[in-house]
């Protein structure tokens, strides 16, 4: 993506954004409002940038006749994402899947192998009303993966899941970006951690940083005491920002000078 940009009414969500994503499984980490949410929909075709251009496994998604094609190939967690609760745990995933256009035959396997993958199988002739919010939780991974996407997009998927869980999810995450590009947005840093190749903090609609985990951590490691955070990791996000806001300052009051 070049030059992306988002304005929610006066508010500019996204300013100027470039970013190249591979595979591998790429942390997105920012605070409140920061437009990770708002790059996340772009990614996912649900909603269109104000400028820029977006293209997704070689298909320029500006052009609305490409997006069909993309979606297919695509998987979507949001953060409030709609669901049937009527329907059992297998209806919806299978639901999921013939509107991703898993072929018919491969239908009852891809959506065994996705309730399977977040630890559903006991529950999956459930009724999706009667789960907790965080077997629901997991029931919108298991549709966002129930296709195999080339590329899977997730808006604070770990929201609701227990300690155990969010392990268990970590390792699936590494497990998918070994074949597939995965965009992850948290608030946890601990999750980018433990389960992403590289990193990407925005801040105020711009990139503040990118780089990989453990760059991230050797920042914190240099700011030593002064840094805010209980470990390497959170430490280096502070200053991080700290080194993002600082240089915008300094770039306003440059303009404001002349």
């Amino acid at each position: 993506m070049t030059g992306l940009r988002v304005r929610h009414r006066r508010t500019v969500a996204l300013d100027g954004v470039d970013l190249t994503l591979g595979r591998g499984v790429h942390g997105l980490l920012g605070p409140n409002g920061a437009g990770k949410t708002s790059l996340i929909r772009v990614l996912a075709t649900v909603a269109r940038p104000d400028a820029g251009r977006v293209e997704m496994l070689g298909e320029d998604v500006g052009d609305p006749r490409r997006r069909g094609p993309v979606r297919a190939r695509l998987g979507y967690l949001p953060q409030e994402f709609g669901h049937y609760p009527g329907f059992t745990v297998r209806e919806f995933v299978a639901y999921m899947a013939w509107l991703k256009e898993v072929p018919a035959a491969d239908t009852p396997a891809a959506v065994a192998r996705a309730v399977d993958r977040v630890g559903l199988t006991e529950r999956a002739d459930a009724k999706v009303r009667t789960l907790s919010g965080g077997m629901v939780r997991r029931v919108g991974i298991a549709q966002a993966v129930v296709n195999d996407p080339e590329i899977l997009l997730l808006d604070e998927p770990t929201a609701g899941l227990d300690p155990e869980q969010r392990v268990e999810f970590r390792a699936l995450l590494r497990e998918l970006g070994t074949r597939a590009t995965v965009v992850v947005s948290t608030h946890l840093v601990e999750d980018v951690a433990a389960a992403c190749t590289e990193v990407t903090l925005l801040d105020g609609g711009r990139v503040a940083y990118r780089g990989t985990p453990d760059a991230l951590s050797a920042l914190g490691e240099e700011a030593g005491a002064d840094g805010v955070g209980d470990n390497p990791i959170e430490r280096g996000y502070t200053a991080a920002l700290r080194a993002h806001r600082a240089e915008r300052a300094h770039r306003a009051g440059t303009v404001a000078a002349r």
